[in-house]
């Protein structure tokens, strides 16, 4: 498939929505139905009531890192002609990203096992077991801090490919610019504990210029008819 056609670009915003509608249920919708910060015993009712919500969570998580791998690679050949370390960089952090949020993973499945009874836990019941799995759940909420700090760098990397592009709106490159910060700002916040009222607004207002950024950047592939007959575009820059 030809880079630039008609349905090159509508394939790639197509997977960028998938991505948002999939990761939209699984990392957000699921594990707030599921998770209660602190509260083991609740965390393990709410896996046993909803057991099958909680199972499309993980087969969501799944799908999304298909999407992400095919994803990272579409957006690499539609950049590489604007800056080929750029897009580089874009495609590196999006990928390192996608790895951390296949390994973390692992700790939606230890509970699964442990409340599924396939014998691989007996001896820990009660309260005990109530601890371990929210320890496996925590976890996960972690691990999905460290994957955003990757994302806010690919999304710093892809804002300015798309800035720096003849052939896409510059507010949409400065949107997802600015939304990195967000990103960035709530993943170290969250990680070293830092609970401030200022620091949340801020990085808060910051991933909704992100939202926006992306969303808008998704139906432009989806939408927008594109001119890339420009006479620099097959020029490869490098830093």
């Amino acid at each position: 498939m030809k880079v630039g056609s008609k349905s090159y670009l509508k394939l790639t915003g197509l997977i960028y929505l998938l991505i948002a509608i999939t990761g939209g249920f699984s990392i957000g919708y699921m594990p707030n139905e599921i998770f209660v910060s602190g509260d083991g015993m609740m965390t393990t009712q709410n896996i046993i009531d909803h057991i099958d919500l909680f199972r499309l969570g993980i087969a969501g998580d799944i799908f999304v890192l298909i999407f992400e791998v095919l994803l990272t690679v579409m957006l690499y050949r539609l950049f590489k002609s604007v800056n080929a370390t750029m897009a580089l960089v874009a495609t590196f952090a999006r990928l390192a990203m996608s790895f951390i949020m296949g390994i973390n993973l692992i700790n939606y499945l230890v509970p699964l096992l442990i409340l599924n009874k396939t014998g691989y836990f007996i001896g820990i019941e009660g309260n005990e077991l109530n601890w371990v799995v929210l320890i496996f759940m925590e976890a996960h909420k972690f691990g999905e801090y460290i994957w955003q700090l990757f994302f806010g760098l690919h999304l710093v990397t892809l804002g300015y490919l798309v800035f720096k592009s003849s052939y896409f709106p510059k507010i949409l490159g400065i949107l997802m610019m600015i939304g990195s910060i967000g990103y960035a700002g709530d993943s170290l916040a969250r990680l070293l504990l830092i609970n401030n009222d200022v620091i949340s607004y801020l990085t808060t207002a910051l991933l909704v210029a992100a939202v926006l950024g992306e969303l808008a950047f998704t139906f432009w592939l989806l939408i927008k008819k594109i001119n890339f007959r420009n006479p620099n575009i097959n020029q490869i820059k490098t830093i």
